[in-house]
């Protein structure tokens, strides 16, 4: 494995997405010193500046305007965390003892997924192995498997029972929806399942420079083929706005998978390495400095990976999921 795909998955390993990288400075509290080390490693290293076409040195006018030598810790966090906000990222987090800024998207985002509708009504009796809950539907002919976080480590020998339960159905459903995202060193573990040949299916670009535009040359980033239990039959991958970071690369990779096919809401962006470090006065922070591509070059960081197929929820209705319901007729069984 390659230096940046390395740093990639140890980095998620240790602590999935809420992993930040320490680096030791002189010690303030001073206002104006901790505003201005954040805005000056964010402007260092930052990679979405232009992809988001954030105007930062605007942001850091409006912002450090609003500081005062006096003001309390809580009001310069609030400031601060505000600024952050600006670049619309879920990898862009301020952490102190009594606060952790977050721009939460799915907030923003209508809310595709209702879990009593799916613990009710399409898997009432479900089994759990591992992170997977999971059950026949459909009568049998399709199995339903729901993964709600990356962070949730994958053990082979889960996989292994889960696939060779539904080897027999039509197709199976892969429910993430609402997954934020965790330990990019799940995706590979899974997706290998499905392909038959080693595939390049991404490359990721850092941030090196000082000008916003400088990236190192492209890391590619492939897919193996699993040499034990496989699954080649249909997946309806299920996906939302909620399905953030690890799942957006996830979905993004299915791109290259002809029996995946993504059925919901686009995806809610992120991607690439959040890489940090320490405040004078002790915070914590983390924000992106790479970059995900598939292989046109494209960057799904702020749109977010569009379905294949697009469904909604209904929420007038709560004892049917339309987007279960759209990939049941996906796979010919409605």
């Amino acid at each position: 494995m390659n230096r940046i795909w390395t740093i990639f998955f140890l980095s998620f390993m240790l602590s999935a997405c809420e992993n930040i990288f320490f680096e030791s400075d002189y010690a303030s509290s001073d206002p104006f010193v901790n505003f201005d080390y954040l805005w000056n490693e964010i402007d260092r290293k930052y990679s979405y500046f232009e992809l988001k076409e954030v105007d930062w040195d605007e942001i850091r006018i409006r912002y450090r305007a609003q500081l005062s030598p006096d003001m309390t810790e809580e009001a310069l966090f609030d400031v601060m965390a505000a600024m952050m906000n600006e670049l619309r990222d879920d990898h862009s987090n301020l952490i102190s003892p009594f606060n952790i800024s977050r721009y939460n998207l799915p907030l923003k985002e209508r809310k595709q997924f209702f879990s009593r509708t799916v613990e009710e009504f399409y898997i009432p009796n479900a089994h759990i192995t591992g992170p997977f809950y999971h059950d026949f539907i459909a009568g049998g002919t399709v199995g339903y498997i729901r993964y709600s976080s990356f962070l949730n480590n994958l053990d082979p020998r889960s996989l292994d029972h889960v696939l060779t339960r539904y080897r027999d159905t039509q197709g199976l459903i892969l429910d993430l929806r609402e997954n934020g995202g965790g330990a990019i060193s799940n995706i590979p573990i899974m997706l290998e399942r499905f392909t038959f040949r080693r595939i390049h299916a991404a490359s990721a670009i850092t941030r090196n420079g000082p000008l916003r535009s400088d990236f190192g040359p492209p890391e590619p980033f492939f897919i193996g083929a699993h040499r034990g239990i496989q699954y080649f039959k249909p997946v309806m991958v299920l996906i939302d706005r909620g399905s953030y970071s690890a799942t957006t690369f996830f979905a993004l990779l299915t791109k290259y998978i002809s029996t995946l096919t993504l059925v919901g809401d686009y995806t809610g962006g992120g991607g690439g390495l959040p890489n940090g470090g320490q405040l004078p006065n002790g915070w914590t922070y983390r924000f992106s400095v790479s970059q995900i591509l598939d292989l046109g070059g494209n960057n799904y960081a702020e749109q977010g990976v569009p379905p294949d197929i697009f469904a909604e929820f209904d929420w007038s209705d709560l004892s049917k999921d339309e987007i279960i319901i759209r990939a049941l007729e996906e796979l010919g069984v409605l």
